[in-house]
């Protein structure tokens, strides 16, 4: 009876293992198919293995960066020698470099054909460039190109026929100001000489006060109130109560600084 289970106890083992896949040489493809632990082949040795990157990995554009033939590739149509001498050799070659100052002298080249000009080098040994166009001061203010066309008496006879047509303008009296309607309130201001609050004028009507305050606040400026007030018959006429203690002066307007201008001038 042990017999049997033992028996059946090992095909399944047996079975077990053929169905697993099978685990990989960790040694494979390094030149190590034999021993791990076996001692490193004797210098100069030739070790023989696969490759440890297949040659289906490796990418055409990285061939082409070393300048290497890709296997099985189309021929790409012919371009510039300019344009693929970067991409055609390896990154810090002398042939880099090479198509680098072939390319900067082109670029030079070029530029200095658009102006005319070839560029300036810049080096000690090299002579200072020419300068273009007249770098010195204009004709009008270089004594020579002036000494030459004119003399002292052509200067003299200029002058004097500069002066012959001098003329001296005498100043005549201002225009007096003709054709404005508004009153003019600083001949009202020097016409007259009560001070403010002096009543000379009679008026009459119902809350003068507060009628005189709401219109006075639809003006400006007290110089703005008293041209409307003279324009509408004051200070004999009050229509809009804008003088309501009847000195003849509206909401609030002084006649005092154009007086006192007046006796400063005088």
């Amino acid at each position: 009876m042990r017999v049997i289970v033992t028996l059946a106890a090992l095909g399944s083992v047996l079975s077990v293992a053929a169905c697993s896949p099978p685990v990989p040489d960790s040694a494979a493809g390094v030149g190590l198919d034999g021993d791990p632990f076996a001692p490193p082949p004797a210098v100069g040795t030739t070790i023989n293995g696969d490759a440890l990157v297949p040659p289906a990995a490796i990418s055409s554009e990285s061939l082409e960066l070393r300048n290497e033939p890709v296997p099985n590739a189309p021929r790409s149509p012919a371009r510039s020698t300019t344009a693929s001498s970067s991409a055609a050799v390896g990154y810090g070659s002398s042939t880099t470099a090479a198509n680098i100052a072939a390319e900067t002298q082109a670029a030079l080249r070029a530029a200095g054909s658009n102006s005319g000009q070839a560029p300036v080098e810049a080096s000690p040994a090299n002579p200072a460039p020419a300068l273009i166009g007249n770098p010195g001061i204009s004709d009008e203010n270089s004594f020579d190109a002036v000494a030459s066309r004119q003399t002292i008496e052509s200067d003299a006879a200029r002058l004097a026929n500069q002066r012959s047509q001098y003329q001296q303008v005498e100043p005549t009296a201002l225009p007096s100001q003709a054709g404005s309607r508004d009153p003019n309130i600083v001949q009202y201001a020097l016409s007259t000489s009560h001070p403010r609050g002096t009543k000379l004028y009679s008026r009459a009507g119902i809350n003068l006060r507060a009628r005189s305050a709401r219109n006075c606040a639809g003006f400006l400026s007290p110089d703005l109130a008293q041209i409307a007030f003279l324009d509408a018959g004051g200070p004999k006429r009050d229509r809009q109560a804008l003088d309501p203690d009847g000195d003849g002066y509206a909401c609030g307007w002084d006649p005092q600084p154009y007086r006192r201008a007046v006796q400063g001038n005088s």
